[in-house]
């Protein structure tokens, strides 16, 4: 009977890591992101008069990896600088690169210090810049704009 005992105590400790390694590898799963391999993508890079952002997708759309000025540390004035959005470029840029991006066409949307240093900051990390195009919507003279400030 105390063999029994013995065979039972060294079976339990065997399955409890079992289960642990099993509910750990899905958790790990989704933080790694594994499997994805996207060799040309599309790099978007909204530059505000506060803030920069940039977003890296593929050729569809979906967003692989984005990076802000606030993300890198930068806060209040210093995120609309444009070299908050050289910073945030590459860093956005390093992680696509970890995804396999080589090649990218950079897509600038709006009026913000940091349109042209972002585009340098992706070109410093080694990428190969195919095109870049300015979305940034233009109205047609559509809304009557608000009244004159007087200071």
């Amino acid at each position: 009977m105390s063999e029994d005992k013995e065979k039972e105590t060294v079976q339990a400790p065997e399955a409890e890591p079992a289960k642990a390694d099993a509910a750990a590898a899905p958790a790990a799963e989704k933080r790694k992101k594994g499997g994805r391999f996207v060799p040309s993508g599309i790099a978007f890079v909204q530059a505000t008069f506060n803030n920069t952002k940039v977003t890296f997708t593929d050729l569809h759309g979906n967003v692989l990896c984005w990076s802000t000025g606030g993300k890198n540390g930068f806060k209040g004035s210093r995120k609309s600088t444009a070299y908050a959005a050289q910073v945030v470029a590459a860093d956005a840029a390093k992680k696509a690169e970890a995804l396999g991006m080589k090649e990218v066409e950079v897509r600038i949307n709006g009026p913000g210090a940091g349109r042209e240093s972002a585009v340098r900051g992706i070109a410093s990390t080694g990428m190969e810049i195919n095109a870049i195009k300015d979305i940034t919507p233009v109205p047609h003279n559509g809304c009557r704009p608000p009244k004159r400030r007087r200071v």
